[in-house]
């Protein structure tokens, strides 16, 4: 893009609804790893829709076209639409079909020729696109280093475009409703730099980018030796970032079990590692959502989150606080009753405005 706008996850989430509530076909762009793919497979699942995933660095021009037969019965030649496009009786299946055009600008030239029909005028030969169906394409930059072909500007001229951007505050509301490593989530919060990492310039095979990361969160569920984890993590990231995620994993291991905090059983953090202690708030914080998840009682749980937000407010800095407050009740909205806690006056005075401010921005 020539005007350097860019948006994070969740304004693009916005814009794109207006555009498909037009059905106006949108172009996201956006440098590699940053869950261009993954947004609109979240977005599809909001609609309960149906997403068809065409990636047309793949295809040949009759992928889209079809290819001519000669028409016995009436003596002309008719166009077979190709398969993968939707049909009607797909497409009443559904609310929604997204059509996503995957790596649009690194498919050869005439196969991005072959989709300018299909793209404004929601046909191509004599196949028209059902009613409910919306198209989006996605792509890399022609500076991320990728293999890409120019767009043509007729093309070009018939999308939406948004680049989307690397948010931290974005990402940590997927990661937490995802489930990524604790340690993970704690090192990037401690080292939001490191969420992302690319350069184009760099000869480096590994880097780190939200999708890599969430390679690294994969790998750990196994807990291997620490030289292999090494190993593995510097596989997906890069050395340098390897060697200081396990320095900080190795810290985040001494710290007390977070089921033991919120059973009351630990009041005092002895270990003051600040990387760490993001760790262990993402920690107390899959455990509250698991005891909800798992149906406990309210009593119980209500002495669990009177035990989290007292332990906060007496080891943590107010940056740790507000992440671990805006987890807890905003990203996954747990049934707190303020009136049931404690320590919650106490906490709503101290934390409340950061907290306000937190989810404002």
């Amino acid at each position: 893009m020539s005007d350097g706008r860019t948006l994070n996850s969740k304004e693009v989430k916005t814009s794109i609804m207006h555009c498909f509530n037009k059905k106006r076909p949108v172009f996201l762009w956006g440098p590699p790893g940053i869950g261009k793919s993954e947004l609109v497979e979240e977005m599809t699942r909001n609609m309960n829709g149906y997403m068809i995933d065409l990636r047309l660095s793949q295809m040949e021009p009759t992928d889209i076209k079809g290819i001519p037969y000669y028409n016995k019965d009436t003596g002309t030649m008719n166009w077979a639409p190709p398969i993968d496009l939707p049909t009607e009786e797909l497409a009443s299946q559904y609310p929604t079909v997204v059509l996503f055009l995957d790596e649009l600008n690194t498919a050869a030239p005439s196969v991005q020729a072959a989709s300018y029909q299909l793209v404004l005028n929601r046909r191509v030969g004599e196949y028209v696109l059902p009613e409910n169906v919306v198209v989006i394409a996605a792509g890399n930059r022609e500076s991320d280093k990728g293999v890409t072909y120019r767009m043509p500007t007729p093309l070009s001229n018939r999308f939406v475009h948004f680049e989307m951007k690397v948010d931290y505050d974005s990402w940590l509301d997927w990661a937490v409703e995802n489930k990524i490593h604790k340690d993970v989530v704690g090192y990037i919060s401690f080292a939001k730099q490191d969420l992302y990492d690319f350069d184009s310039k760099s000869s480096s095979r590994a880097f780190a980018t939200p999708r890599s990361w969430t390679f690294v969160s994969e790998l750990l569920e196994d807990d291997p030796d620490e030289k292999t984890m090494t190993n593995l993590v510097s596989g997906a990231v890069g050395e340098g970032l390897a060697l200081k995620f396990m320095a900080h994993r190795k810290v985040a291991g001494k710290l007390p079990k977070p089921e033991d905090i919120l059973a009351g059983k630990v009041k005092e953090l002895e270990t003051k590692e600040v990387s760490a202690m993001y760790s262990l708030v993402t920690s107390m914080c899959y455990e509250l959502k698991d005891a909800v998840d798992k149906g406990v009682d309210e009593k119980n749980f209500h002495t669990m989150a009177d035990n989290f937000f007292g332990f906060m407010m007496d080891n943590f800095e107010v940056e740790l606080v507000v992440m671990g407050a805006r987890v807890a009740l905003t990203t996954y909205d747990l049934p707190f009753k303020p009136t049931k806690l404690k320590n919650f006056d106490k906490f709503h005075e101290k934390y409340g405005k950061y907290i306000l401010n937190a989810n404002n921005n």
